[in-house]
């Protein structure tokens, strides 16, 4: 259990450390993070360990990138990425459905985080800011506008994620059941 964890952990923290790049631009917030919150939740039946996955990935990470400009803005970013493992019970439970039950559920979990991480620290950007965006309607508009560059890859690079990681656990689970049985033979 505590091999998973590491490892999904190391994965978050060296592809959120990792930008990439397209045509010497970078694609802003293209990271394992939601992917690996969601194989947490999926893998990890206690909700506690599941969500110390991405939280674990931040804190590391967060030790060589930028701060968040504020506590109550670094809890509601944490919130977001920690989410994600929370729809691990869903994709188990879509599990018992059927293999396209559970694509759909976990290509629908990778959008949903994306999603989620946009409209919360948004909405958190534009309560916080000091006279940066009015605290109108407009203001608000304003503010999820000028975020949309950030987020133009986000949705995309979540889903590539999700299928390298969940792969990724596939291979492993199919290498130790491969092993289990040449030892048995």
């Amino acid at each position: 259990m505590w091999v998973t964890w590491a490892a999904l952990v190391a994965v978050a923290v060296g592809g959120r450390i990792w930008q990439p790049t397209w045509n010497g631009e970078p694609l802003w917030n293209v990271t394992p993070m939601a992917a690996v919150a969601l194989a947490a939740g999926t893998v990890f039946t206690n909700r506690v360990v599941a969500a110390s996955v991405p939280l674990a990935a931040l804190v590391i990470s967060n030790l060589v990138l930028p701060g968040y400009g504020s506590l109550t803005m670094a809890a509601v970013v944490h919130a977001a990425m920690a989410w994600p493992a929370l729809l691990g019970r869903l994709i188990r439970k879509a599990s018992d459905c059927g293999a396209s039950s559970r694509l759909i559920a976990i290509a629908g979990g990778s959008l949903a985080s994306s999603l989620v991480f946009f409209l919360t620290t948004n909405f958190a950007c534009w309560a916080l800011s000091d006279g940066f965006y009015p605290r109108t309607a407009a203001g608000l508009a304003a503010c999820f506008t000028a975020a949309l560059p950030f987020y133009r890859w986000m949705p995309a690079g979540d889903l590539v994620w999700t299928a390298v990681v969940f792969g990724g656990m596939a291979l492993v689970a199919r290498a130790r059941i491969t092993l289990t049985a040449a030892e048995t033979a």
